[in-house]
């Protein structure tokens, strides 16, 4: 069942784990502000869901303040100083792995944004405590969170590629086995650190004694990211990247996030001018719109550092009506494409001063390098493993660079005046989920939880799949499916009515009239809550 809120007053949150949208609730209802519920809700996520994500990862925001005005916080985490190409063929590595000490190559953004969200939090009249917004993650970690569903099953299926990395059995591990849903699992390094970080504050994560012991750490398990790397790291204060499609205003994060595919995907099909959801255009006019934008995404998304030109030429009518124009209505374009995975959790808040707030934080694949920092009890991300080895590539490795990232939280100014902040996890995913959310719910105003509820597809890579075909789940109208296949799309159905290969999608509103509406994934384990 879609868990879904509306009418509350104050404010309202929503996220993939109850537990994190009670802590973002309990926020709001001390009197706190969307971005302060935001930050407890990041802190909890990643002491309850940590297959998705956690603090070894990055983090992305768009915050919309109370004048209308957006920006993006970037935490993206740099390449280590030691992330050298020669680095990993002298390791004998024909490419960077997946797991290890050696996918831990990129400091960990994900603090450093919370940093920059509480100056935004400030800034906005927030006045909550650090300690009481970290109050229930601690206590989560400390005493004792339970095993979700996609927790078990995840562990089981990777539990090859991460049994022998550094500290990841003791931490995830019941006696060398993957552990039974329901079963309850600790964190105490991680509740240590989570309290020491809330008594002086989350910059030690880089420049105090959590910076000295995870770079400690890093240095004995052999992670190319050094002391220096953290002491230097600082996230940014970015503007975000916007686009027009059809009445309505639409924003996404910038490189080096794929915010730019999303955005081309959405104003690519308001000019196809579908007229009825879940129909063969509907989803043939959405897939062919990605394939059109993911071409633009892996030709020039990489480290903003490295990129030429304006991207909004992207953005500009003249390219997205000459782009629309080449998509046949009828007949599917070719797609073949190279594999991926990703795995993340996207979060929503909004409360009645105005602000909106849409958070994406990762840890890129399930447990991320699988690394467990035995002194902090953090969890490294693998995100660098999307870095390629070959010099000239679009995301080359060097030390300093950002990685390509999959994520990207979304937002609209709607033309009725609601605000929407919206999102999801699953690698190349998280465009077409965005996409279908969007269009069902704002194009053809089906209800919210009507709108995540509804059957999706996937044309690409997630969840470790080596699919490039189109899947689409088993509750789509047969009709549609037949025109699918008819017109060339390469269309696979899977067995399950909900598949978690499909992303755990949510959306918050904020109404003109000041009432708002939240409502997340039947497919996750979370849902929304206001006051």
């Amino acid at each position: 069942m879609t868990l879904h809120t509306a009418g509350h007053r104050r404010g309202v949150v929503c996220a993939p784990h109850a537990a994190a949208v009670e802590d973002g609730r309990a926020i709001l209802a001390e009197g706190g502000n969307a971005i302060e519920a935001m930050i407890a809700m990041a802190a909890s996520i990643a002491a309850v869901y940590p297959h998705m994500n956690h603090i070894g990862g990055d983090g992305f925001w768009l915050i919309r303040e109370p004048s209308g005005r957006v920006r993006a916080l970037m935490g993206a985490g740099r390449a280590g100083a030691k992330a050298t190409v020669r680095f990993y063929r002298d390791a004998g590595h024909d490419a960077i792995p997946s797991r290890g000490p050696h996918a831990a190559l990129t400091v960990p953004g994900a603090i450093a944004g919370w940093l920059l969200a509480q100056e935004a939090a400030r800034a906005n009249g927030g006045k909550m405590p650090l300690d009481l917004l970290l109050d229930g993650a601690i206590k989560h970690a400390r005493e004792g969170y339970v095993v979700t569903r996609s927790q078990a099953q995840l562990t089981k299926e990777k539990l090859g590629e991460l049994e022998k990395v550094p500290g990841f059995a003791k931490a995830f591990l019941v006696d060398g086995k993957a552990p039974d849903v329901g079963a309850k699992l600790t964190q105490s390094a991680f509740a240590a650190t989570l309290d020491h970080l809330a008594h002086v504050g989350l910059d030690d994560f880089y420049r105090g004694d959590v910076g000295r012991e995870i770079a400690g750490d890093l240095e004995r398990i052999g992670s190319p990211v050094t002391r220096a790397d953290l002491e230097a790291y600082r996230a940014i204060v970015e503007e975000p990247l916007s686009v027009q499609a059809g009445d309505h205003t639409l924003y996404n994060a910038p490189p080096p996030t794929q915010g730019l595919a999303s955005l081309i995907i959405l104003a690519l099909f308001a000019r196809l001018r579908v007229e009825k959801a879940e129909t063969f255009e509907h989803i043939h006019g959405i897939v062919e719109a990605t394939k059109r934008a993911f071409r633009v995404r892996d030709r020039v998304i990489t480290d903003p550092d490295r990129i030429d030109g304006d991207l909004n030429r992207f953005l500009a009518a003249a390219f997205l009506d000459g782009e629309a124009a080449k998509i046949d209505p009828r007949k599917a374009a070719a797609w073949p494409d190279p594999s991926a995975r990703g795995d993340t959790i996207w979060m929503g808040a909004a409360d009645s001063s105005g602000l909106v707030v849409s958070y994406i934080q990762s840890i890129y694949w399930e447990f991320g390098s699988g690394c467990v920092l035995p002194s902090t009890g953090v969890l490294m991300q693998n995100r660098g493993s999307s870095f390629s080895l070959e010099p000239g590539a679009v995301n080359a490795l060097a030390p300093g660079r950002r990685p390509f990232h999959t994520l990207n939280p979304a937002m609209a100014a709607l033309k009725d005046g609601r605000v929407m902040a919206y999102g999801t996890m699953g690698g190349d995913g998280q465009p077409q989920s965005q996409a279908a959310v969007f269009t069902r719910h704002v194009t053809f105003r089906q209800p919210l939880d009507q709108a995540l509820d509804a059957p999706r597809w996937l044309l690409g890579r997630t969840w470790g799949s080596t699919h490039t075909n189109l899947r689409l789940e088993s509750r789509f109208d047969g009709n549609a499916v037949d025109r699918l296949m008819s017109a060339g799309h390469d269309v696979s159905v899977l067995d399950e009515p909900y598949s978690d290969t499909m992303g755990h999608a949510g959306a918050v509103v904020l109404h003109p009239d000041g009432t708002f509406e939240g409502g997340h994934d039947p497919r996750a384990d979370g849902g929304a809550a206001g006051v």
